[in-house]
């Protein structure tokens, strides 16, 4: 027995002495690496490889797809029917990108995206990023329980007791269970989400015009058209969601080494993002808008699919409606908490010691408790928060991801996993893009003023 827990100790100094990062070799000492090179010598290399990693990309992809999302494109296809559908495609290709930057910075620094803006530009720009963020996430966290309740209203179950069960049951996970199991539980609800697929294909679309509108962009005719827009490349590309997959690839220990197989998590789980939004916003042209009927959030949009599509659909996307709502009230205050803890220098992981009091832990308890409050109260105007919550996001979007490209090109931080010309050519070009749909939604603006 002490012959092999020597061996162990040895193996571990070993890692040590060769210049791993302290991420690295505390992945080590939690046996991640030995389990899956187990399987590796099993042969199953590449698979291992890939389950390894799995789970930052999979899951902040697919948490985007959240009860702000649903609302937002259902009033999308709703609205407008199948005119605007190319945004969501659009949004996927640059939600892979700014993924991919935000990974890699967390793998070559082993910091979180706040921890690092500290580090490199000083901590008052720390506490300015803490603060945008706490200021972007709130709303959207308020939207989480919104769409809790809106799911348990469905089944006649009021808000002021489905969303403090919630709120108690996912805070009960995150602070007492480990890094691993918070994750098996979050990769299970993420699942559900599969389930607006069928409901977009129950709806019997037109296929060649979702195929044409998704492809070729077309502009909207006013107004509301754009702040459509603006609300769906801001739901779809939410700071809190690029902040968050670089905080939990820290977490979860992802090296430089094992970006190879980190790409291919964060491709599946932006692919199934976009395909899950157009799903939801081709269930809802194909239905509601051909019918003339205008919705408020996603909870009406599953009444209103009964009659339209049948009751099946209707209990789909309300099923949809509740595992996006939970995985949601999870991630984006555990994205938010990483933030704050990471801006004041304090740890942030979840797999610190629950039994002391930590910073991290107390962050995600308070935007739990200050959420579930505000959603309980009576007559609150959730939707416009959920809405308007979107078109934050996509204001200060810039912000952050013009942190990132800067960031991922400078030597001295990134070392040899510095992005590329032709990877700070494309991110600036994507950019100038997200200033133009803003600036748009700006001008629509000024006009309905003037």
């Amino acid at each position: 027995m002490n012959h092999g827990k020597k061996k162990k100790s040895l193996a571990r100094r070993a890692r040590e002495h060769l210049g791993a990062p302290l991420h690295a070799v505390a992945h080590h000492r939690r046996g991640i690496a030995l389990k899956f090179y187990q399987f590796r010598v099993a042969g199953l290399g590449a698979l291992a490889s890939f389950f390894a990693v799995l789970g930052p990309g999979l899951l902040a992809g697919l948490s985007d797809d959240d009860p702000a999302g649903i609302t937002t494109y259902s009033v999308l296809g709703t609205d407008h029917g199948y005119q605007l559908l190319w945004i969501i495609p659009a949004s996927t290709v640059l939600l892979i990108q700014f993924h991919l930057m935000a990974v890699r910075i967390g793998a070559a620094t082993g910091k979180g995206f706040v921890g690092v803006i500290r580090e490199h530009w000083g901590k008052h720009w720390g506490y300015f990023a803490v603060i945008g963020l706490l200021f972007a996430n709130f709303g959207t966290i308020c939207a989480e329980y919104a769409g809790i309740s809106a799911a348990g209203s469905l089944i006649g179950i009021p808000s002021w007791l489905s969303a403090p069960i919630a709120g108690v049951l996912i805070s009960l996970i995150v602070v007492f269970g480990s890094f691993h199991k918070v994750e098996r539980v979050l990769l299970i609800v993420s699942s559900t989400l599969a389930l607006y697929i069928i409901d977009g294909i129950l709806a019997k679309p037109d296929w060649s015009q979702v195929w044409h509108y998704s492809i070729i962009p077309h502009m909207p005719t006013n107004q509301l058209g754009w702040i459509a827009i603006a609300a769906a490349l801001g739901t779809t590309l939410a700071p809190w969601g690029l902040a968050f997959i670089q905080s939990y690839a820290v977490d979860k220990k992802i090296t430089v080494a094992n970006l190879k197989w980190e790409r291919v998590d964060v491709f599946i789980g932006s692919v199934l993002t976009g395909a899950i939004g157009l799903a939801i916003a081709v269930a809802c042209a194909a239905t509601l808008n051909r019918s003339g009927v205008h919705i408020k959030d996603a909870s009406d949009a599953a009444l209103a699919l009964q009659p339209l599509a049948g009751s099946f659909a209707t209990v789909l996307f309300g099923a949809g409606l509740l595992g996006a709502s939970l995985l949601a009230a999870a991630i984006v205050p555990l994205a938010t908490a990483y933030s704050i803890a990471e801006g004041i220098g304090e740890p942030a992981s979840l797999d610190l010691d629950s039994h002391h009091f930590q910073y991290f832990y107390a962050a995600f308890i308070g935007l739990t408790v200050a959420s579930v409050s505000v959603v309980s109260l009576p007559g609150l105007p959730l939707i416009p928060l959920i809405y308007l919550s979107q078109v934050v996001n996509a204001i200060m979007l810039p912000l952050h991801v013009i942190a990132l490209v800067l960031l991922v090109r400078n030597t001295d931080l990134m070392g040899d996993a510095r992005a590329g010309k032709t990877s700070q050519i494309v991110g600036w070009i994507s950019i100038v893009l997200i200033f133009a749909c803003i600036g748009a939604l700006i001008s629509s603006w000024v006009a309905s003023f003037i």
